[in-house]
């Protein structure tokens, strides 16, 4: 039943490290019904990408933040049932709203139709700006009054403002013509000498916006190329032995427990027994101090749909379940992070990683490190190959062997390369001698 009492839908609180998040889609419209926990709309910050449930039954009655704009943590979003209110004046920006802010009564004079005694708005409709915005736009010394915006409103967005300070020819500040100096708190706005914000696209190109995500994964991965040192080692398993075993348990799995064994639930239960004997890959320099650890907190690399995105959930404790538990927990978790299901909590707190493109027939491959951790396992195209193998009389002979290439890129300022050497000559003894769950 639709509840009578109006309930705010604010943005929520998606892990201690993420401080704003943006509305990507709204998967209602203002007099839709929707249920409570039915997914209302999709958000996006810069490290998951998920939907937030409806806090409540009832009728979509408001949505006062349109999709593309940035706001944070706490902000109201949009009320479900009572009666939709006028929208609350919005603070305004610290950066180029109008010192004639002062008149006693500005909330009421910003809900008139004709804005001219109060606030002034810029001339494309946008009268402020978020704090985020506010904070960009100081840093850069940009006048957001300047910049064309996509938001509700023609309100400038996150986005707007990131892609107008990116362009080369951005000015720090648009110099004055014969304005007197007298004037700067009210400058005549040179609409027509601004450049566009966006750069013109060419025959048979398009434009569209980077996401939260996108940026995060371009931040955390140059961060980590400018922190770590670099080096990847490669071994060639031969997985007869994995391939023998996951055709024994697929079918017991999926009619027991609906999972399919795959090839990487055998890899992440042997590097998690590895790693036990190889502390440092699953290390980390913290200051001047080495950090080891006595668990594996194992990320899975997932790509998202469409390639919209790269994502890393993590198994906690991965050195406390044995292969049907890591089956069903990379299961869970890839679905998830594909159904925009994960918090940001859920890709925190890793202490090693592992990533999978050998499922698109990759034969090699060079990882970046997730910072902090030391390294990376990289598994490719299981292949069969001729292959020299010994026979019943010790005799070497060719034979037809499933191969599979595994990597290790680690971090040389803690792994050194006969380190790192000795922990892939463990896992290839592993994989090669599997003898049961435990390897």
């Amino acid at each position: 039943m639709a509840t009578e009492t109006a309930v705010d839908v604010v943005m929520p609180q998606m892990g201690v490290s993420v401080s704003e998040g943006t509305i990507t889609k709204w998967l209602k419209q203002e007099g839709d019904p929707v249920e409570a926990d039915e997914p209302l709309l999709e958000i996006s910050t810069d490290k998951v990408d998920t939907e937030v449930p409806s806090p409540a039954s009832g009728t979509v009655t408001q949505i006062l933040v349109q999709e593309g704009e940035t706001v944070t943590v706490g902000t109201k979003l949009a009320q479900i049932g009572g009666t939709a209110a006028a929208p609350a004046e919005p603070e305004p920006d610290p950066v180029s709203a109008p010192p004639a802010v002062s008149p006693p009564p500005p909330a009421a004079a910003s809900l008139s139709p004709q804005p001219e005694a109060a606030e002034r708005p810029s001339e494309n409709g946008k009268s402020f700006v978020s704090p985020v915005v506010a904070r960009i736009a100081a840093e850069h010394s940009v006048d957001p009054a300047q910049i064309p915006g996509t938001g509700r409103g023609g309100r400038v967005t996150k986005q707007d403002i990131l892609a107008f300070v990116a362009q080369p020819s951005a000015p720090a500040a648009p110099a004055a013509p014969p304005a007197p100096p007298q004037a700067a708190p009210s400058p005549p706005p040179p609409a027509a000498a601004s450049p566009s914000p966006q750069p013109q696209a060419a025959d048979g190109e398009s434009y569209e916006p980077v996401t939260a995500m996108r940026r995060g994964i371009a931040d955390h991965m140059r961060r980590s190329l400018d922190t770590a040192a670099h080096v990847t080692s490669a071994i060639e398993v031969d997985m007869s032995r994995i391939v023998a075993a996951r055709e024994q348990l697929k079918r017991d799995y999926q009619a027991a427990y609906g999972v399919n064994p795959t090839y990487l639930a055998f890899i992440a239960r042997a590097t998690v027994d590895v790693l036990r004997a190889h502390p440092y890959v699953n290390g980390e320099l913290r200051g001047e101090s080495i950090v080891t650890r006595n668990f594996v907190n194992l990320g899975i690399a997932v790509e998202l749909k469409d390639g919209k995105g790269l994502i890393v959930p993590v198994i906690r404790n991965a050195e406390t379940m044995n292969l049907l538990g890591l089956a069903k927990a990379i299961a869970d978790l890839a679905a998830r992070a594909r159904d925009k299901q994960l918090l940001p909590d859920d890709v925190q707190g890793g202490t090693f990683t592992i990533t999978n493109p050998g499922g698109y027939g990759t034969f090699h491959g060079t990882p970046v490190i997730s910072q902090p951790q030391s390294g990376i396992l990289g598994t490719y195209a299981l292949v069969k190959r001729p292959w020299v193998v010994q026979d019943e009389l010790g005799e070497d002979v060719i034979a037809i062997r499933p191969i599979m290439n595994i990597t290790l890129t680690y971090d040389h300022r803690l792994v050194d390369g006969a380190y790192a050497g000795r922990f892939l000559k463990a896992m290839r003894e592993r994989l090669e001698g599997w003898e049961g769950d435990g390897g």
